[in-house]
């Protein structure tokens, strides 16, 4: 395998592009995953990268191996270390990469016990690790539908993809959207969390057509769009503290109506 080592090849800037530019992967449509887990969940969905990069000619891990074993050799590019560490998202480069077009899920139906009726509504989210986080939790919890506003973190960011581990290849992401808008007509009830609220989410029905509303972590919810929500619940804490980090909190309530669906 021939390595690559120079900054001009077209493959090294291609990926590096995509890796380290939100407004290059909105462009090209593409993004990268870093580390076998991320590749193995995506190959496992269907997907095919368009490039895979690995690290030196070898040898390698008996992991990544068995992934370039499963893949057209067309499609395999060898990187020296130093190029290589320029290209990985992570301190500890996990010795391979794979770019890939972002999947355009179409609603199919559901997946096997994706919940219909459940949506995500996230406004101005600006933590790749606590988007990640969230979007791990909806797939865990059957969620299938989540909607984003323009002014959150790119949801296809190497960062969030990594603290998702897979969880972008079991949802339909609807990014840049006007969440005003889509609350004003949505069919069914939008549930959103806050401190000072008097009703607990472990009081609230959250089985039916929902959506869980989450918003910034420091400003919280826009009024534009507080303005529409139906519900206003808190999560109940013992002592003086006053909230939980925005991906626990959205942890509660996804698995809050898990169960009780399952009652």
């Amino acid at each position: 395998m021939i390595v690559i080592t120079s900054t001009d090849n077209p493959r090294y800037r291609e990926l590096h592009r995509a890796a380290t530019s939100a407004r290059d992967r909105r462009k090209s449509g593409q993004t990268v995953l870093d580390g076998v887990h991320l590749v193995e969940t995506f190959l496992a969905q269907g997907g095919q990268p368009e490039t895979l990069a690995v690290a030196g000619d070898g040898p390698h891990p008996p992991e990544i191996q068995t992934l370039l074993a499963r893949l057209d050799p067309a499609r395999v590019h060898a990187f020296s270390a130093a190029l290589f560490r320029q290209l990985s998202t992570v301190d500890t480069p996990t010795g391979i990469l794979a770019l890939i077009r972002k999947p355009q899920r179409l609603w199919t139906g559901g997946r096997s016990g994706e919940d219909p009726c459940a949506c995500l509504v996230l406004e101005d989210i600006q933590d790749p690790g606590n988007l990640g986080s969230i979007l791990r939790s909806a797939a865990a919890a059957g969620i299938g539908e989540v909607y984003l506003s323009p002014r959150s973190t790119d949801a296809w960011s190497p960062r969030v993809l990594r603290a998702g581990m897979g969880a972008h290849f079991f949802l339909r992401l609807h990014e840049e959207v006007e969440l005003a808008s889509f609350a004003r007509q949505f069919p069914g009830r939008l549930i959103a969390t806050h401190h000072q609220a008097r009703q607990s989410v472990f009081d609230t029905d959250l089985t039916g057509t929902v959506g869980l509303v989450f918003g910034n972590e420091g400003a919280g919810l826009s009024r534009e769009l507080l303005a529409a929500i139906s519900t206003v619940v808190r999560i109940p804490m013992h002592g003086s503290t006053e909230s939980l980090n925005l991906a626990a909190a959205a942890a509660v309530c996804l698995f809050e109506r898990v169960r009780q669906l399952a009652k």
